[in-house]
């Protein structure tokens, strides 16, 4: 019986990605490191595209 898959969304597949890559390069446990991904995208997505 195949195991019913759950839908993530371009942005939850973003955080996941960046949570990741500050787990791998700091002490952070998987909750501070979420929030910090989440803040570090909300930041990334302020800045203006011309800029990016």
């Amino acid at each position: 019986m195949a195991s019913p898959q759950t839908f993530r969304s371009p942005y939850e597949k973003r955080v996941a990605l960046v949570q990741n890559a500050i787990k791998d390069n700091s002490k952070l446990g998987d909750k501070a490191a979420g929030e910090l991904a989440v803040r570090v995208l909300h930041v990334l997505d302020s800045i203006p595209e011309k800029v990016r």
